[in-house]
Order: C-alpha cells, then structure tokens, then sequence
C-alpha cells in the first residue's frame, strides 16, 4: 500500500488571523494511520487527519482544519471488524477497536521500526509485536463530575474535556471494571463543591485499592464524612481507600507479587497495565542481563525488575520517588533469603544522572525511564563499564534517541521487542537488549 514521507507528516499550520474554511464534504481515500492512531489521506492543502477510519478505504467525511469526520464508509477495509465497547468514539480511551488484531499489532511493530529508520537504525530487526494484553487492565484512571445534577464517571473524550460516562470497559480486567463501576455513591462523597476528582484504581491481589486526587485533604474531613467514606468503603470491599495519598481506611494490605518478593505499592504509585504486560517485560528484561553479578536498575518505582533481577544478582535501585523506593527496599528485606542484596538510591535522575564513576562497579543495568527519555543518563551508561543493558521505553521516538548514543559507544543491539498493554490504542512499550 502506498506510503507517505514521514517528513511531511505535521499538520497544517494556519496563519494568524486567517479565517478557517467552511467544513466541507469529501470522499476520501485513506492511505495509511498515523502515529496517534489517526488515519491519513492526502488533501489539497496538505494531510488530512481522520479517525475511525482504515488504511486501503474510501470513505464519505466531513473536512475542516486539516481534520475530517467520518460520515460513511463507502469502501470498508477487510481489516475491519466491530468496536467491542459501545462507547467507542466517544470515550478517548480507545481509537483502534475497528482494527483487527493482527494488522493493529503489525502496525504498532512498525512504529519502532519507523523510529529507529528515522535515527539511522533502519537495517535493525525488531521482533513481532507481543499482545501482553492479559485479562485486562488492573489499573485505570478515571474522572467523576456533575452533569446535570448527577454524578458521571467515565473517561475524558479523545481531544477534549468532556467527560464521558461509562456503563462498561472491555480492557479492563473483570474483576476491576465490576468495582469502577459501582463507585458513583463513592465519588459524590469525595466530590468537592466545583470541579472535579480523579480515582485511581488499582487490582491488587487483596482488592481493588482507589486512591482520589482532587477531593481534599484527609485531616480537614469531618467525623461524618469520614464515617460515610469508611462505610462505602466498606460496602465496595475496596483494599484502601485514599485522599492524595492518605489513607482513610486500609482493610486489606494491596499487595502485588514480583517473583518471589510482595510489594504493598504507596497510594497511586506507577505500574505496568497488566500484569502479563509485567511479567512479559520483566522476561525480556533478565534475558538481556542473563549472567550479570550486579546490576544497577534506574528509575526502579517499587521494584518491577529490579526484585527480580536480584533472584540472581546484587542490585541497587534508584528512583526518585521516596515511597515507591521504601516499598521496593520493604519488599526485599520481607523475601529474606530468597533475595540477594538489594541496596537503594534516591535520585532524580533526570535532574542528575547516576554517574558513569558511581557505576564503576556493575556489570550490568536496566533503565525504563519517562516518556520523554533519559539522554543524559544514557549518555553515563555509556562512559561506564556496564557490559549489558536493558532499556524499557514506552516512547519508540525517545528509546531509538537514547540508543543511538549508546551505540555510538560500542553497544550493539541485540534484541529489540515491541510489547502491546494498552490494548485498541497507539501506545506501545519497547524492550532493546544491547550488549558490548
């Protein structure tokens, strides 16, 4: 199927004080999806961005400001097929549902592809894309508001701000989406005056643990109004429920099992989406350091790789998060002696770097840093004597950024492997092995 420079893909800009064209109907034939799950057809000013749409199918669509609504799909795609949730393309939480699994997982195996061609990696083989999809999500984010004197919770729509409501979600696991979404008497509780709240939701193997931002501090709530939030608690047989990570009640310990440790994680801490997702990265990850003594894992959180990795190895773990690291350093001192030493770091990383010097004496790391990349703690890995590495990325733009330069130090890459957790969207996690 034809394909379209990557250098002309930005989108239209408009020129101050122009007046923006009268939508328009077209028929439009789609060429390709781009990198946000937009699908893409040539226009007369330029690229048109259309969701909902397939690559190979001519559709009736309503243009304006270099995007387009579908109308009507006159020629459908056989990639096709029926969006599982009847929210979709409302709820921002989805854009590919319509897209069978086998060309959604090639396309999102392409976009690392794409990435590392675009750094000057284009010969490097990049595995099949694994769907590590799970039984679902185990941890979601999601908003509640009023809307005409009701309480909604749902998911922000794609692109804007309105709130749409739920009454079920297929990606998460079931014994999640059960709990979301009886949690309306729970939020209007916790809901203040104006505005409105986020519930972070987490599956843990003791029970769903929500933790609130928006609602208020713990210590200005009134007896009843803790009474109140302890009893709903109570009644949707949450593990903990949370105010800006404090606790209001805590009936069950949450608790998550990373190889032979048990991590209980803080109040809304970071975790891998699934936990097949977990443990399909954590595997690549000890692959790629197979035969290291010790091991440096950087941005760490509460220990995904790093509990793991020390089954076989001395590890320090740094994070800048003081929570997440207490639960990790909690966490291996509890596995006794089914651990080796596990010694921990707190450091913002991305505002100084572990140094290349206080890496002298491991041989091995692992690096799973923000969106955004770790450049310059990439850059001290590579003036360090570490032999093998493995770098997690949930960016394929910021982890081929990254690489370049630790090949330009004598890594190679080895292994490089797309991991899909976020089902239906254009998110996709990256694992390269590199050795030297």
């Amino acid at each position: 199927m034809k394909r379209i420079s990557r250098l002309a893909r930005s989108r239209p800009h408009q020129a101050r004080g122009a007046e923006t064209p009268a939508p328009e109907e077209r028929v439009l034939e789609i060429l390709e999806i781009g990198a946000r799950g937009d699908a893409i057809s040539a226009g007369e000013g330029g690229l048109l961005y259309t969701p909902y749409a397939l690559p190979g199918e001519q559709v009736r669509a309503r243009v304006g400001g270099g995007r387009a609504e579908v109308l009507e799909v006159l020629r459908p795609s056989p990639e096709r097929q029926d969006p599982a949730c009847r929210h979709f393309g409302r709820c921002g939480g989805c854009q590919l549902q319509h897209w069978k699994d086998e060309p959604y997982l090639a396309w999102k195996r392409q976009q690392v592809v794409e990435a590392l061609s675009k750094r000057g990696f284009g010969g490097a083989q990049v595995e099949p894309t694994i769907p590590a999809w799970g039984e679902g999500r185990r941890r979601a984010a999601l908003h509640a508001a009023r809307q005409h004197n009701q309480v909604r919770i749902g998911f922000i729509e794609r692109g804007g701000a309105r709130l749409t409501p739920i009454t079920h979600c297929p990606v998460l696991a079931p014994h999640l989406e059960a709990t979301v979404l009886k949690l309306g008497a729970l939020a209007e509780l916790a809901l203040p005056a104006r505005g409105e709240i986020t519930l972070q939701c987490l599956l843990t193997e003791s029970g769903v643990d929500v933790s609130i931002k928006g609602a208020g501090r713990v210590d200005l709530l009134n007896r009843a109004q803790l009474e109140k939030l302890t009893a709903e608690a109570n009644a949707l047989n949450l593990a903990r429920l949370s105010f800006d990570g404090d606790p209001i009640i805590e009936r069950a310990k949450p608790t998550l099992r990373m190889g032979r440790a048990i991590v209980s994680p803080p109040p809304g801490a970071f975790l891998q989406p699934t936990a097949l997702g977990e443990e399909t990265l954590a595997r690549l990850v000890l692959d790629a350091l197979s035969g290291a003594k010790r091991v440096v894992d950087l941005f760490s959180g509460i220990g995904t790789f790093a509990l793991r990795a020390a089954e076989h190895a001395e590890v320090l773990a740094a994070e800048g998060d003081a929570e997440m690291l207490a639960a990790l350093k909690k966490a291996a001192d509890g596995a006794g002696g089914a651990l080796k030493e596990v010694s921990i770091l707190r450091r913002d990383l991305l505002r100084t770097p572990l140094s290349s010097l206080e890496m002298k004496k491991f041989d091995a790391a692992i690096i799973d840093p923000p969106r955004s990349g770790a450049r310059q703690q990439a850059e001290q890995i590579a003036r360090a004597p570490i032999r093998k590495l493995a770098y997690v990325s949930c960016d394929p733009a910021s982890f081929a950024r990254d690489i370049k330069v630790l090949i330009e130090h004598g890594f190679t890459l080895t292994r490089i492997t797309p991991v899909d957790q976020f089902r239906w969207s254009p998110h996709i996690e990256v694992v390269g092995a590199l050795e030297r």
